[in-house]
């Protein structure tokens, strides 16, 4: 009786585990979809789709519409440390994410082994909007340029 007991206190061990791992996966303020704040007309659009992915990353999908209609969508996952990882949908790319802090990540693009783009993505306290700083590079490494973009979430 001894071990039965064992075996089922275990088993209940085990199942919380898993149970609190996926309720912190759920958590992750950021899963959800968020569209780019813009002034440019339709049919232009961006919208990025955050989501659980392995065990404590995230998979990213940014699905967009160019102001000529032409639809294009690309993403990739991450574990948040700091390892590239390759980008479906953009042959040759990379990225790779780190964390900052609570609301930050720093964003690493990488195009045929040259990071060419480091972009730092904020959440809000509120949880409703992301900021990216997005800094540019050429291939000597030299700032091109400096954007911003605001995206409110959508769901």
């Amino acid at each position: 009786m001894h071990s039965r007991n064992l075996k089922i206190g275990f088993l209940t061990l085990v199942a919380l585990i898993v149970t609190t791992v996926a309720v912190a996966a759920q958590s992750n303020p950021r899963f959800g979809v968020w569209q780019i704040q813009s002034e440019n007309p339709p049919p232009y659009k961006n919208i990025m789709t955050y989501e659980p992915y392995g065990n404590g990353g995230m998979e990213i999908t940014v699905a967009s519409t160019n102001a000529q209609g032409q639809d294009n969508e690309w993403g990739y996952v991450t574990m948040f440390d700091g390892v590239f990882r390759e980008v479906r949908g953009q042959e040759g790319s990379a990225t790779a994410v780190e964390v900052i802090d609570e609301q930050s990540t720093r964003i690493l693009n990488r195009r045929d082994g040259h990071v060419y783009q480091v972009i730092v993505n904020t959440l809000s306290e509120d949880g409703n909007t992301i900021s990216n700083e997005y800094v540019r590079f050429d291939e000597n490494s030299k700032v091109t340029g400096v954007g911003h973009a605001i995206y409110k979430r959508i769901r």
